[in-house]
């Protein structure tokens, strides 16, 4: 029987605009390597800017608003402006509404690095030429080792809002943009040509920013979030455990998943309540439901899925993304508010999509998958999309 290449094959179903159902096709390939095959071309261009790249690290930037020091992650609350009565005091709060005039140059430097570090690793995943892994080696060095330029382990200035706090818990959701470095180096680490020595400093650095991040006030607090920030939490720590080898860590995130994230947040329908409830009801149920997928495709292992798990009345994470898919296939059928901001940006390649159609086997998730933006270009759209490089994410 001849084989047919069904990568190049569904292309020419994208661009032909043709309606197939995915599940008539004798699909012999699996999701994972559709999706190399979809993101090859991509993946090597956003490579080649990689190499071009030299490290920036929070060092290079300062704000005089941070209480912090030179190697102290600095970041403002988004939805906090000055007030028109008193334009000298404290910020006011406009939900839903970004301030321009924040400080983000940290925020930016972490999803450059981000960007970087997780285009040189998927490079490496499909070509397995260490000549990626020893540029993203320069870059791992400056923001973990090199004292001239390491950020410190912790997020205690992260979210400030002027005349109020001097760092939140809330800004822990900053570090969203460290899971793709860490998954980075899980997916390098192998490579002859990455050293030993850094790969423990690395992974010393990590260990340190998880205490931070279990045993601080701040940390505590996001953890205790019940919306989206609580699932980020959850999130993060499950994925740099998994970098550094920590089980109870591991566990933990998977419990947390079963008896407070999924029945709390969730409701009946498999919307979340929470998020609807926001002034970009669209854009942060996309965005949770992101980020406990990929939960569920960090943590879960052969003897805890999280993929199968439901509670008793048949909450799941199948039939979270079951409600939102709808309206992702056709956003004009969204029932809700309109997101007062960036409305029209959303959706893009959302991971829960593509993750879902391989733990589900459902062909029409991924066809919409490969049919979005692959590399969005909207900032605001790229800082609340956790993960944009899918390939490394694969087990």
């Amino acid at each position: 029987m001849r084989r047919v290449n069904y990568g190049a094959f569904y292309l020419c179903i994208v661009m032909a605009g043709l309606c197939i159902s995915w599940t008539d096709l004798a699909i012999d390939m699996s999701y994972e390597t559709q999706a190399m095959q979809i993101l090859r071309k991509q993946i090597l261009q956003q490579a080649e800017w990689a190499m071009q790249q030299q490290p920036l690290t929070v060092t290079a930037a300062q704000s005089t608003r941070s209480s912090g020091g030179k190697h102290d992650f600095f970041s403002e609350g988004d939805y906090w402006w000055p007030d028109p009565a008193d334009p000298d005091g404290p910020y006011i709060q406009k939900d839903g509404m970004t301030n321009p005039e924040n400080f983000v140059a940290h925020r930016k430097a972490m999803i450059r690095f981000s960007q970087i570090v997780g285009a040189l690793a998927s490079a490496y995943r499909l070509t397995k030429d260490e000549k990626y892994v020893m540029h993203a080696l320069e870059h791992l060095k400056a923001w973990f080792v090199n004292p001239e330029t390491l950020m410190n382990p912790n997020l205690l200035y992260a979210q400030a809002i002027k005349g109020r706090f001097t760092g939140r818990g809330i800004g822990i959701i900053d570090t969203i943009h460290l899971m793709e470095v860490a998954q980075g180096v899980l997916v390098m680490e192998s490579a002859t040509v990455f050293p030993s020595d850094l790969r423990k400093y690395i992974k010393a650095w990590f260990t340190d920013y998880l205490q931070w991040l279990t045993h601080h006030p701040y940390g505590k607090d996001e953890m205790n979030a019940e919306n989206n920030h609580g699932t980020c939490w959850t999130m993060q720590v499950a994925s740099f455990a998994r970098l550094v080898g920590d089980e109870q860590l591991l566990e933990f995130c998977r419990e947390r998943y079963k008896t407070v994230l999924l029945p709390n947040q969730m409701a009946q329908n498999g919307s979340f309540p929470r998020e609807l409830k926001r002034t970009k009801p669209y854009g942060y149920s996309l965005f949770n439901l992101d980020a406990m997928v990929m939960l569920c495709q960090i943590a879960s292992d052969t003897s805890d899925n999280l993929w199968d798990f439901q509670l008793v009345d048949g909450r799941s994470i199948k039939k979270g993304m079951a409600f939102m898919y709808p309206y992702i296939k056709d956003k004009r059928s969204w029932p809700y508010a309109k997101d007062v901001m960036y409305w029209d940006n959303w959706p893009v390649a959302q991971p829960a999509l593509l993750f879902c159609a391989q733990a589900f086997k459902e062909g029409n998730w991924f066809v919409t998958w490969t049919q979005l933006d692959h590399a969005p270009k909207v900032e605001e759209v790229v800082r609340n999309l956790p993960i944009r490089n899918p390939v490394i994410w694969f087990r």
